[in-house]
């Protein structure tokens, strides 16, 4: 079988604010490197898939910067969404299209505003996970192994194991747990919900017609051609519910290496190289006696003095200042601020 990979690089540019904007959202930035996040992403596919059969979704509004980021994939290979409907519908377009080209076709689907720390290690576990997919002919899902209690990731939790490899059956999907209960699921050998996956075309589309009456009902239209009226059809659902939670054909492989979905500012911290203090400096950005803190100025210039964990962030005419704890509850803050301050080119 042939290796695809399907790039997940929809946005709406909130989680970011305000150096993000709908017009250049995560995946566009440098956030943990030199390149994008989405340019890392394809480059950390070189040696396992050809760019020839690397298929990146995104919307409209996106494409022509996607074709501009990424010039060696070819201009048909940027499939955009006529609407966002979640991963699901996107990424049953994504093997349609991937068996049409290559009925032979197996899949790799991931998201391209990841940050990964280990690209050779990342490589060894998708062909692990192509590996798996294949032979057992299941549904497979790279579970991350945990460095933290981290309680903003679903859990996975393993199963009896495949023959060969490292391979597990999935016992059961967890949604986001409390700290507490996310240390005891990694002391029960409980892995990161990555959202990484790997199918063959032909078992993701029999999982389809078994388990997601959200598409099944609409994949002539894909298969037409009709995009449009497909992804008018179906009613939006991410791929973990639609096919995972309900598929007994899944399994898992463990991934080693480090990752982070760099979900906030403070992921920054993470995967940014920091100061002796702790602190992620960007631009023409100065810490003084403080610690912990992420400070980025994107076109001017920004100073903090003795304090302890914030984000501050100048970009696009704005300056936001919050704490790394309030973070998450971003796009709480941005639906609670007049049109005129939330609104960036």
């Amino acid at each position: 079988m042939s290796k695809w990979a399907a790039i997940l690089a929809g946005g709406s540019g909130t989680r970011f604010w305000p150096l993000s904007t709908p017009s250049k959202p995560k995946q566009m930035l440098n956030l943990s490197g030199q390149q994008s996040l989405l340019e890392s992403t394809v480059s950390r596919l070189q040696g396992l898939i050809e760019p020839e059969q690397i298929l990146i979704l995104t919307g409209r509004h996106l494409v022509d910067d996607t074709q501009r980021l990424l010039p060696d994939l070819p201009k048909e290979n940027v499939l955009a969404e006529p609407k966002a409907a979640s991963t699901a519908p996107a990424l049953t377009w994504a093997t349609v299209a991937a068996l049409e080209r290559d009925p032979e076709a197996s899949l790799l689907s991931v998201h391209a505003d990841w940050h990964v720390g280990d690209d050779p290690l990342f490589r060894e576990t998708a062909a692990a996970a192509f590996d798996t997919a294949e032979t057992h002919d299941l549904l497979v899902t790279v579970g991350i192994v945990p460095t933290r209690p981290e309680t903003g990731y679903g859990y996975i939790l393993p199963g009896d194991a495949l023959a060969g490899g490292t391979a597990r059956r999935v016992k059961k999907f967890l949604e986001k747990p409390d700290a507490e209960r996310a240390a005891q699921l990694i002391d029960a050998g409980a892995l990161w919900n990555s959202g990484m996956f790997a199918w063959t075309g032909s078992r993701y589309l029999e999982e389809t017609k078994q388990h997601a009456p959200e598409i099944a009902p609409f994949l002539e239209h894909l298969r037409s051609g009709d995009i449009e009226t497909f992804f008018h059809a179906v009613t939006p659902i991410a791929v973990d519910v639609s096919h995972f939670e309900r598929s007994e054909k899944v399994a898992c492989v463990p991934g080693r290496f480090l990752w982070d979905d760099v979900g906030t500012w403070a992921a920054l911290g993470r995967v940014r190289d920091l100061d002796e203090r702790g602190n992620v400096q960007m631009g023409s950005a100065f810490a003084r006696d403080s610690s912990g803190c992420v400070v980025w100025a994107a076109d001017g210039k920004v100073v903090v003095d003795g304090v302890e964990d914030l984000v501050v962030v100048q970009a696009n005419g704005v300056t936001m200042v919050t704490t790394k704890n309030r973070c998450s509850a971003l796009k709480d803050l941005l639906n609670s601020l007049p049109p005129e301050i939330r609104s960036l080119p």
